[in-house]
């Protein structure tokens, strides 16, 4: 007969994470990292007590925003590259709906998060609990059904041993290279507290290892005769080659091609920047060199990238008409885009299998010297922009100079929305793999400083050193408390150019007038005087503001020196981007205007938009 233990739900749930595992670099360990929670009533005494029974083997943290830990959470698992992950749990109503944005974006960036918020009740008896969202036509709806479009799996839990198959559903989501991205399990708050005899069988401890799928021989074969036949290769570099661990094997294949290489957003720091054939950034917020070399390839070897639009410049950036790109991806919903010959495999192996089936193979020489060559002016030109001033506000590239002088690139350096992750892209010379961390699949402001901290979690031998803008920071900075509190430093430049400059400049060159973006354009009857290194300190920070940038190197150094998180504060212009490099990007202007400049502006969108290449 079956041995049972008998356990209440959310017993069962704890206990089962607690005995799942991996094995890293020969060790193995916990597969779950912890458990970030805010209770509330819909959590604490179902949840919570089962939480506090683990507290040793399963560690809680307590955060002060939901979407923050669920943002630390994501930011953990893309540290350690997929490969552990982390929970997050809110009580019923806003606590839950806080955490939808955050489930958005790890949705977008294939990132693993099990997210845990309370749920009204299954048995219906107190109906409306306290926070319940009702709908006058559907009486199993409830607030949490907001994560269903964004959850690669989304369960409501509604008797005890329903958690048995979901949890199993759950493991193979949170661990699959190609349907990786959030789960939901949505728990009844009366569910939580029953009993049920669960099978002693069902907590037995697992190991869960990468599946690394290998191509296919016929698509093999096709990517290989066409990229044998190549005069001007070229290979794309995603998240996918960081996730899969294959650094290692793009730089062997590119040494034994002579193929260059570009990076995403996500792929950036795939291979060093001191990699003599990494052109570094690609698409929008590209360098001019990996710009140069994709407007004439004609094989794009994309591995491991969704190809959005900034990777693409809008479907316009890779102009040569006869082209082909081979979609190198473990997922086969990203393999085929643009018209892709599909190579469906992990990165790894497909390159690996990839440079077995076109030995001997070399990209011509013209071709790799043009590469070499173009490199060399973008690293004179990307020097220029980022040398020292005495400006009185300095650029966004200038401060990212100073960063990068003073910290070096044995760090990992952090950010997200706004102007910042184009000029990081660009500039910022990446060390070794994951050293770069940008979140700019969703773009979400406030990601920065609770993304700071669970990278910090994952890699605490690591400086973590966090790029952020006055608009983000004021939209989520509570957990520069938590940071102290756990003793978990972060350095935070914090870039005020008081206002939304990014935007304010893109809405200066698509016509529109200076709007609601910087504060001084904005409704007001007095501009604020943020003392943003007041906030820092009321919220436990060391902090200080530079005058300059010289005054920035010499408050880096003493924030690098610190135990303590730091922030940094420097006044920026919100007008100067880099003009180097980057590409169009394709933002609607409007038809028809009363104001001239936007009629001009929509007169030179048209003619872009013959440059597009739809569907090809």
């Amino acid at each position: 007969m079956t041995k049972t233990v008998r356990l209440t739900m959310a017993q069962a749930l704890t206990r089962y994470l607690t005995r799942q595992m991996t094995v890293i670099d020969g060790k193995m360990v916990p597969l779950f990292g912890g458990v970030w929670a805010i209770f509330g009533h819909g959590n604490v005494a179902g949840l919570g007590e089962a939480l506090y029974q683990v507290r040793e083997e399963l560690p809680t943290y307590r955060a002060h925003n939901e979407q923050a830990m669920a943002h630390a959470a994501i930011a953990f698992a893309k540290t350690n590259f997929r490969r552990r992950v982390m929970a997050a749990t809110s009580s019923i109503g806003p606590g839950a709906v806080n955490m939808v944005t955050a489930a958005a974006l790890a949705h977008v960036n294939r990132l693993p998060v099990l997210l845990l918020p309370g749920d009204v009740f299954a048995n219906r008896v107190p109906d409306p609990v306290l926070q319940q969202v009702e709908d006058f036509g559907d009486g199993t709806v409830s607030a949490n059904d907001c994560f269903r479009p964004v959850s690669r799996y989304f369960d409501r839990i509604t008797r005890p041993e329903q958690i048995i198959p979901a949890l199993a559903r759950a493991m193979q989501v949170l661990t699959d290279p190609a349907e990786c991205g959030p789960v939901t399990l949505s728990l009844c708050q009366d569910v939580q507290a029953e009993a049920y005899d669960y099978p002693e069988s069902f907590f037995a401890e697992r190991v869960w290892t990468p599946r690394r799928p290998r191509p296919d021989r016929d698509e093999l074969a096709v990517a290989a005769e066409v990229l044998q036949a190549a005069k001007k290769p070229l290979i794309v570099a995603g998240g996918g080659v960081l996730y899969s661990g294959a650094s290692e094997e793009l730089d062997r294949f590119v040494q034994a091609t002579g193929i260059p290489v570009c990076e995403t957003q996500g792929g950036k720091s795939a291979l060093s920047d001191e990699h003599g054939l990494n052109m570094a950034a690609v698409g929008v917020t590209g360098t001019a060199a990996a710009n140069r070399l994709a407007e004439e390839a004609d094989v794009v070897l994309a591995v491991g990238t969704r190809l959005q639009d900034f990777t693409t410049g809008s479907w316009a950036l890779f102009k040569n008409a006869g082209k082909t790109i081979i979609g190198l991806n473990v997922q086969s919903f990203d393999a085929g885009k643009h018209m892709a010959l599909p190579l469906v495999a992990d990165a790894r192996e497909g390159l690996i299998e990839l440079g077995a089936a076109v030995a001997g193979y070399k990209a011509p020489v013209t071709w790799t010297e043009n590469a070499k060559s173009a490199k060399a002016e973008w690293r004179k030109a990307a020097a220029k922009v980022t040398a020292a001033t005495n400006a009185t506000l300095p650029s966004d590239a200038q401060v990212i100079g100073a960063v990068q002088r003073t910290l070096g690139s044995d760090v990992i350096v952090l950010h997200a929305a706004g102007g910042l992750p184009g000029e990081m892209h660009k500039l910022w010379q990446a060390g070794e793999p994951g050293s770069y961390h940008s979140e700019y699949g969703f773009s979400c402001m406030g990601y920065e400083i609770a993304g700071g901290l669970g990278a910090k979690m994952a890699r605490p031998d690591k400086e973590v050193v966090i790029m952020i803008g006055d608009g983000s920071y004021l939209m989520l900075n509570s957990e520069i408390a938590t940071s102290v509190m756990l003793g978990l430093k972060l350095t935070i430049v914090l870039l005020d150019n008081r206002g939304y400059g990014c935007i304010n400049r893109l809405q200066m060159a698509t016509g529109g007038a200076n709007f609601n973006n910087l504060l001084r354009d904005s409704r007001h009857e007095i501009l604020p005087d943020i003392d943003f290194v007041a906030h820092a300190k009321s919220l436990g920070a060391n902090a200080e503001k530079a005058a300059s940038i010289a005054d920035l190197e010499a408050a880096l150094d003493r924030a690098r020196k610190s135990d303590r998180t730091t922030v940094v504060l420097i006044d920026t212009d919100p007008l100067i981007s880099t003009g180097e490099g980057g590409h169009w990007w394709d933002v609607a202007v409007p038809e028809v205007s009363a104001r001239a400049e936007v009629n001009a502006a929509r007169k030179g969108y048209e003619e872009k938009l013959k440059l597009q290449r739809v569907g090809d």
